[in-house]
């Protein structure tokens, strides 16, 4: 039960401080006159001025509310080094008893793990939702238990109450640690480029540990890892050539000394893309014609490549009489492309070529020995392949994927993507291209154009990805020695960019049959690869073979897990991988292996272990809570009054909050109105009988 005088005015409160004046005035000349009975005036006004108040007694039917304590368990990664964990489970242990033995107090329990996206402790987040959840006045303190590494600080909220941090670790601890400080996201192949690093060393160091230089191992690629002698404290530029494009996973790797706090801030792995600085294409056109001009601008529409292109304008056998010095062309740089440079060229492609005479037959088996040694060729075959002047007739017949039959198909067609060509890169989903509105003929063909000529191939080797007129090869691609050779059957893909039938996705094909030629590694027919999304790892394989596939993924502790990959599209087979900690992996289907990184180059959970006040005083000083080490053991909780200090030496304070819940309100005046004004007048008569006397 709780009682309080309150007031209900008849009228508003400046109209009654305005009588209280007037009535003061009367009250001061009453005085200053000498009337005997101006106390009893003044006793009278004061019961008038009651009266239009209207004091009422209130109570209030109240029930106590308990007092809540807000306890945060830091249970991050950084949490799980030595014996913090263990430090950890103690002190709740502790804390949780010592609350239920006070009288009217709950606890609340909150746990923090890691931050999504290597976000680190966000320790201020989860207590100011907390907060945010329980009534303010109920809160009479907060009790943080971490090692004080929390990354969200400028987050911490308004305490009502102490907020008491307790510390894991022990005051010994010393820890080494590899930081990455700059890492390039993508590099060229074949240049150097370099990371800067550094090693630092954190806490009480030993004598014989302090400023030694240290073993750092490189290993690229899941490859032999090589050993280098480092000082410590200083920033090192690694040098690095990139020999392959796509992801290149460099680890590192600090020695770990006897005693170090932990070695996980000791290994670092970085990922850099790979890339080709530009492409450069050999585009010889043996004519003009109405298609020449579509490999040309694909290839000048990528800013990646690099185009140089020839057209046969005025071959040796033409006798039309013309000077040649009044010719506006130059000579063909046979010897300087096809001898002396050809292997600075990514990528040759021959368009309705012929054999006339201007490459010797030496400089066309240059070319086949070009490609066995890692070069790439691409053959668009017109009516001249179906002839007497093929290019199959020269060297480079050793190496072509087909044999032409000497007959040329003249009569529309429709390319079709063949059983094989819907798994293999080139070719894939190559339908959904297609332009809106295309044709299409009987159910299940293609909504794009027809071609109308086709050069009638036989004995394919290799892969058809693409068929002509009844079924017959019309894409072939290959592989010879370390380069790539392709056969198109048909001069005829210009029409899909001219929308002859509705057109057809002439520029999506030739872009991925020119990257595929020139090794992107995005559109390699058999690979293993992986991605992350968050502490899980997508793990993809194609390949252009059928049935079941499998894969052993080992993790950085050792452990390998057996994984059956599911065919999600044709040619691509996936499972995804809950990885159990951060670090390297090792892929492997028998065939093909892959080393992919889960987690950033330095987590951020290891940036810095040792357990410190500095990042969180700022919250914790304004609240009057301190700092207590667990090392010494788990601290008693006492109730303090608030200002108060609320910690000392064994010991962490709450603060009572007294909040209640009012059940019910009762209110009554203190007297009736008319005794207020009977009362009044009593004091008035008494007041003229008095000063009538004199």
């Amino acid at each position: 039960m709780n009682g309080q005088v309150v007031f209900d005015p008849l009228v508003p409160w400046p109209l009654i401080w305005g009588m209280a004046a007037l009535a003061a005035a009367f009250i001061g000349v009453a005085l200053w006159r000498g009337f005997a009975g101006w106390w009893l005036r003044a006793l009278a006004a004061l019961a008038v001025l009651a009266a239009v108040a209207q004091p009422s007694l209130q109570r209030e039917d109240r029930r106590a509310l308990s007092d809540i304590v807000i306890l945060v368990v830091d249970e991050s990664a950084s949490q799980k080094i030595s014996d913090r964990a263990e430090q950890t489970a103690s002190a709740v242990a502790r804390i949780e008893a010592e609350v239920a033995a006070l009288p009217d107090t709950e606890l609340r329990k909150i746990t923090v793990g890691d931050g999504a996206e290597d976000a680190g402790t966000l320790a201020m987040t989860a207590l100011s939702q907390a907060l945010a959840e329980e009534p303010r006045a109920r809160v009479a303190g907060a009790i943080l238990i971490s090692d004080g590494q929390v990354h969200d600080l400028d987050l911490a909220p308004d305490m009502p109450a102490p907020l008491n941090v307790l510390l894991t670790g022990h005051d010994s601890d010393w820890d080494r640690r590899l930081l990455i400080k700059t890492a390039p996201a993508f590099g060229i192949i074949g240049e150097p480029l370099s990371l800067t690093l550094r090693i630092d060393e954190e806490g009480r160091m030993p004598a014989a540990e302090a400023g030694r230089r240290v073993t750092l191992q490189i290993a690229i690629d899941g490859g032999e890892a090589e050993a280098y002698s480092v000082p410590v404290g200083e920033d090192l530029d690694l040098p690095l050539v990139l020999d392959h494009g796509g992801q290149n996973v460099i680890q590192l790797t600090l020695e770990t000394a006897e005693g170090e706090l932990t070695d996980r801030n000791n290994m670092a792995v970085v990922q850099i893309n790979g890339v080709r600085d530009r492409l450069r294409v050999l585009l010889v056109s043996g004519e003009p014609y109405a298609g020449e001009r579509t490999w040309r601008n694909l290839l000048k529409s990528d800013s990646a490549v690099d185009l140089v292109h020839f057209t046969i304008l005025r071959p040796p056998d033409k006798q039309d009489g013309v000077p040649v010095s009044e010719l506006s062309l130059i000579a063909f740089p046979t010897r300087e492309l096809f001898v002396e440079k050809i292997k600075e060229f990514d990528l040759i492609i021959f368009d309705r070529y012929r054999l006339r005479g201007i490459l010797p037959s030496a400089y066309l088996d240059n070319i086949r020995d070009y490609v066995e040694t890692g070069g790439a060729v691409l053959v668009s075959a017109g009516p001249d392949f179906a002839s007497v002047e093929s290019l199959y007739h020269s060297g480079l017949g050793d190496i072509l994927p087909a044999r032409p039959t000497a007959r040329v198909i003249d009569g529309p067609f429709l390319p079709r993507v063949s059983a094989l060509g819907e798994r293999h890169p080139v070719t894939e989903g190559l339908e959904t291209f297609a332009p809106e509105g295309g044709e299409a003929g009987t159910v299940g063909d293609p909504h794009w154009g027809r071609w109308t000529r086709y050069i009638d191939l036989t004995d394919p080797i290799g892969q058809v990805v693409m068929d002509g007129p009844d079924g017959a090869p019309l894409l072939i691609l290959n592989r010879v020695g370390e380069g790539r050779v392709a056969l198109l059957g048909s001069d005829q893909a210009w029409l899909w960019a001219r929308g002859f039938e509705g057109g057809g996705p002439q520029l999506e094909l030739l872009r991925r049959l020119a990257h595929w030629m020139m090794k992107e590694p995005d559109l390699e027919e058999e690979a293993l690869t992986a991605t992350a999304h968050g502490n899980v790892l997508t793990i993809t394989r194609r390949t252009l073979e059928e049935g079941g596939r499998e894969v052993t993924v080992t993790a950085p502790d050792g452990t390998s897990t057996q994984l059956a990959l599911q065919e999600a599209a044709p040619g691509r087979f996936e499972a995804d991988y809950a990885a159990p900690d951060l670090g390297l992996y090792r892929l492997s289907d028998g065939e093909l292996e892959r080393v992919t990184a889960l987690g950033p180059a330095a987590p951020r959970e290891f940036e810095e272990t040792i357990a410190t006040e500095e990042r969180l005083d700022p919250a914790v000083t304004p609240t009057n809570g301190g700092f207590l080490s667990l090392e010494d053991g788990a601290p008693d909780v006492r109730v303090v009054r608030e200002g108060r200090p609320a910690a000392g030496r064994g010991w962490i304070g709450i603060t009572p909050r007294g909040a209640y819940q009012t059940m019910d309100i009762r209110v009554s005046p203190l007297l009736p109105a008319w005794l207020f004004l009977l009362i009044a007048a009593g004091l008035s008569i008494a007041a003229w009988l008095r000063e009538g006397r004199r």
